[in-house]
C-alpha cells in the first residue's frame, strides 16, 4: 500500500498543525544534520514555530559563525555583480517567471560578452529542466480533465439508461391501460 500525495495547503486544524509542525521540523533536522556528514559542509537551520518559539541546528560549532559565513558572502555577491556562477545564483529555487527573466537579462547586449560557455549550458539545462516541468503538468492536467469527462460521459450514459427505462415503463403501463380499456369497452 503507498503513500498519498499530500496536498500542499494549510493546516486548519491547530493540534494537527503543531504535530505536522513538530515531525517536518525533526525530519528536516534530521537532513541537514546527514547532509552535514554526508558532504562534510555548514548547516544551520533556524525555525520559529506559530508561537514564537526558536528551534535551531548547526553543524558547525557555532550558530554566529555560519551566520558571519553568510553574511559576508552576501555582501561580497552584492559587491562583485558580474556574470559569476549562474548556477548559485539562479538555482532551482526560481519559478519559470523568474528563471525566463534571468535568461532574458543575462543575454542582452551589455552582458553577453560576460557568459561563459559554461553560463550559458547551465542556462539551457534549466530551460530545459523548466520545460519539462511545465509539459509535464500540463500532461497531468489534460489527462485530469480527460479523466473528469470520462467520468460525466459515463454518469451521463447511465442516467440515459435510467430515463429509456422510465419512458418503456411508460409505454407498457399505456399499452396495458389501452388494452384493459378495449377490454372494458368490449365487454361493457
Amino acid at each position: 500500500m503507498g503513500r498519498r500525495k499530500l496536498e500542499m495547503k494549510q493546516i486548519e486544524n491547530n493540534s494537527a498543525q503543531m504535530v505536522c509542525f513538530s515531525k517536518r521540523r525533526n525530519g528536516l533536522i534530521k537532513k541537514a544534520r546527514e547532509l552535514s556528514v554526508l558532504c562534510n559542509v555548514d548547516v544551520a537551520a533556524i525555525f520559529f514555530s506559530k508561537r514564537g518559539k526558536l528551534y535551531e541546528y548547526c553543524s558547525a560549532n557555532s550558530m554566529a559563525h555560519v551566520l558571519q559565513q553568510y553574511q559576508s558572502r552576501v555582501e561580497s555577491e552584492k559587491d562583485g555583480c558580474d556574470t559569476e556562477d549562474l548556477y548559485s545564483r539562479n538555482g532551482d529555487y526560481l519559478t519559470y517567471s523568474e528563471l525566463l527573466k534571468t535568461v532574458g537579462s543575462e543575454l542582452k547586449e551589455p552582458h553577453v560578452d560576460k557568459i561563459s560557455v559554461a553560463d550559458l549550458g547551465l542556462l539551457q539545462k534549466h530551460v530545459e529542466t523548466a520545460l519539462m516541468d511545465v509539459r509535464s503538468t500540463k500532461t497531468k492536467i489534460m489527462t485530469d480533465a480527460q479523466s473528469s469527462l470520462q467520468e460525466k460521459e459515463n454518469m451521463l450514459e447511465e442516467e440515459k439508461k435510467h430515463f429509456n427505462e422510465i419512458v418503456e415503463g411508460n409505454k407498457c403501463a399505456k399499452k396495458k391501460k389501452v388494452v384493459i380499456d378495449l377490454n372494458i369497452t368490449a365487454d361493457g
